[in-house]
């Protein structure tokens, strides 16, 4: 493997090795906080505030591998030498990418509600501006077609974006419970698209060359699902 096929497993080896093992911690969590809630089990008081935290981290490393994934396939099809961008061409989406990282952190240090939602409303744009470029292969972009539901992309920005809500809406999740009943509800539908992200995610690694595989591999007919080329 090249430098570059490592570069390229970075975001399934994080979304191993951080984000499912983190799923199921916050989950067990929940349900212990909910437990003590409706059903006065003797739990330790700190189980909702362990929740909370371990929620909020797990929010944010999400968004996190997301913006790792862009950068990656971005910055190895952009600058590479078969039709790839000028490097100046990948300023702004730098720029872009760093506001995203920034608008995370401080969406998880600021308070007030406006600046709350002012910040998540920006890394989301951040996640869509980055994900529209041509680089990010996405099987579709039409909510009606069954390919765009299949695809792992899509799946890994709603997903992203139920992450943001909870960071973005954390105050008013510990204080109110309709708040705390939207929450359940968006976890129930993350949980969902957790799941499908690890089907699509393996399907796409079975799907990408090595980089040394990849120039006998494009003389194949793939809407056919055939290689007539004979490798040397």
């Amino acid at each position: 493997m090249r430098a570059i096929d490592w570069l390229w497993i970075i975001h399934p080896f994080l979304a191993v090795t951080v984000i499912y093992p983190l799923i199921g911690v916050v989950a067990r969590l929940g349900l212990q906080t909910r437990q003590r809630r409706v059903e006065t089990a003797k739990l330790p008081p700190s189980t909702g505030r362990d929740h909370s935290n371990q929620g909020q981290w797990l929010a944010a490393a999400v968004v996190v591998i997301v913006l790792i994934a862009l950068a990656v396939v971005i910055g190895s099809k952009g600058l590479s030498s078969d039709g790839g961008r000028d490097a100046t061409a990948l300023i702004p989406l730098l720029l872009a990418w760093l506001g995203s990282i920034s608008a995370l952190i401080a969406l998880m240090r600021v308070r007030g509600a406006v600046l709350r939602l002012s910040f998540s409303l920006i890394t989301w744009l951040g996640l869509l501006s980055l994900g529209a470029q041509p680089e990010v292969f996405r099987l579709s972009d039409n909510p009606l077609q069954p390919a765009f539901w299949q695809s792992h992309y899509w799946g890994g920005v709603l997903v992203s974006g139920l992450m943001i809500f909870n960071l973005a809406a954390r105050p008013e999740i510990l204080s109110h419970p309709r708040w705390r009943q939207v929450h359940i509800a968006a976890n129930a539908l993350a949980a969902i698209l957790f799941i499908s992200q690890g089907l699509s995610g393996t399907r796409d690694l079975l799907e990408i060359p090595l980089h040394w595989q990849q120039p006998f591999l494009s003389q194949c007919n793939w809407n056919e699902a055939t290689c007539d080329a004979q490798p040397r």
